[in-house]
């Protein structure tokens, strides 16, 4: 199926907005296959490097710099996820006859297996995570992509029908996406990406394209506790699925005298799985709902019992002086940290603050006072982080403490000054980390990094 898409770019003009990691097996795809490829991105040549020069030799043509979504003139063009498919220069492209398409579209298109895709806005990477950790144990061959793993399009050749591959999704993915997998997995929803999207309504609705697509076959597993996904059942054109770690009854799997019950049969204890938190609850009852056909329950225990977690969530990545460092850069919007929060049975410090998505901090806020003893805030949400603290019912003035700075490596500097032994430093900003940062991954690195080389 690739092969046909492929050949029928042959001698057409292909533009491929973004020249990060994720696009250039496409670019590299593109060009072998005979396309005219030109690669546009934002950054100038120093900013991206030696890439430029791989892809010329390539015969990639390259616009570069502010204007790079000047005058596009092609046949297909490759939105990249972060740019909104209603953008003027894509629209004009449009217009112009141009078809607006992604890497992940023409993915869905050309899969020759199974699909099994997971969205919302806490708790992705870690069900997706433990889907593809759960097939792969009961013996699939399983391709982990989309905002996890590697791209997956120049992959599609290796693929047999009997494997599956599970992806990750974000709402800026699914935007302009127009079919849906046989497994769709929504963990949660709240206000998030406010930043890009108008508004929640439109969030709400990029991620129902996950579903929308689907026929009496597919299958959506909704999060029966949680009001926006539970409201999105009626929608669905296949079969509902609902999860729930509080016990609602229209749910197959949930939590039952302690254990992770699937309709009524044990799956484990709850106290075995080994992730901390009620969050990662969630997300075991939402993987074993999207595989329960697929998976026998000893397989979803022994995961449960093993998995330690992925990278920059709830990461200990140090104990130094008895003072232990949690690594938490994933948690990029209020509602993820206020989920950390509430693993740990102590006061703690909490470091917190980045780029600004235009979210609530109100019961971040009040989760503080409950949770936090010091608050160390850096970054572009700083002022309005200690807003919603001193603006919470019962805040004293000095109860957490709040810390300005600069930087991250002050922040963690001040942290091991002032922690004693027995404290927890917990690095879960509430924001994205683009005021400083390229991604959370870098800016995760970087904390484990400046802990690291505490004396």
């Amino acid at each position: 199926m690739l092969n046909d898409y492929l050949a029928s770019l042959k001698g057409r003009r292909v533009t491929v907005i973004g020249i990060g990691i994720s696009n250039r097996p496409l670019l590299r795809l593109l060009a072998g296959a005979g396309a005219r490829v030109e690669a546009r991105d934002k950054k100038d040549r120093s900013a991206l490097g030696a890439i430029c020069g791989e892809l010329e030799a390539l015969g990639v043509s390259l616009v570069l710099g502010p204007d790079y979504l000047r005058d596009i003139e092609a046949d297909v063009v490759f939105r990249t996820p972060g740019l909104r498919p209603d953008n003027e220069a894509l629209t004009a492209a449009a217009r112009k006859g141009a078809v607006i398409t992604s890497e992940m579209e023409v993915f869905f298109e050309n899969c020759p297996c199974d699909l099994i895709a997971v969205t919302g806005s806490d708790g992705k990477t870690t069900t997706t995570t433990l889907i593809s950790e759960m097939l792969r144990e009961s013996g699939r061959t399983v391709w982990l992509g989309g905002n996890i793993g590697t791209p997956l399009l120049d992959k599609c050749g290796q693929m047999r029908a009997q494997d599956i591959a599970v992806l990750e999704l974000s709402s800026f993915q699914l935007m302009s996406m127009r079919r849906s997998p046989r497994i769709a997995v929504i963990t949660n929803l709240s206000p998030n990406h406010l930043d890009v999207h108008r508004d929640m309504a439109e969030y709400v609705d990029a991620k129902c394209n996950i579903f929308r697509w689907q026929n009496a076959d597919g299958l959506v597993v909704l999060n029966a506790d949680n009001e926006v996904t539970r409201s999105l059942a009626a929608q669905a054109a296949g079969r509902v699925r609902f999860f729930s770690r509080r016990g609602d009854p229209q749910a197959l799997l949930t939590v039952q005298d302690g254990a992770l019950s699937d309709g009524g049969v044990p799956i484990l204890p709850v106290s075995e799985i080994r992730l901390p938190g009620v969050h990662n609850v969630e997300n075991f009852l939402a993987a074993c709902a999207a595989v329960r056909e697929l998976v026998p329950h000893e397989v979803m225990a022994h995961v449960a019992r093993t998995f330690a977690g992925v990278e920059h969530r709830m990461e200990l990545c140090r104990e130094l002086g008895g003072v232990k460092y949690y690594n938490d850069s994933i948690g990029s919007s209020p509602t993820r940290t206020i989920a950390g929060l509430r693993c740990f049975s102590q006061r703690l410090i909490l470091i917190a603050g980045g780029y600004d998505k235009h979210l609530p901090f109100d019961e971040l806020g009040r989760e503080c006072l409950t949770h936090v003893r010091l608050l160390i805030l850096c970054g572009a949400t700083a002022d309005k982080i200690e807003a919603a603290v001193r603006a919470a019912p019962g805040y004293d003035g000095s109860n957490p403490e709040i810390v300005r700075c600069g930087s991250l490596e002050e922040v963690v500097a001040l942290a091991h000054r002032r922690a004693a032994p027995g404290d927890i430093v917990f690095f879960s900003p509430a924001c994205a980390s683009f005021d400083q940062f390229p991604n959370f991954e870098v800016r995760g690195r970087r904390f484990k990094e400046l802990v690291n080389h505490l004396k």
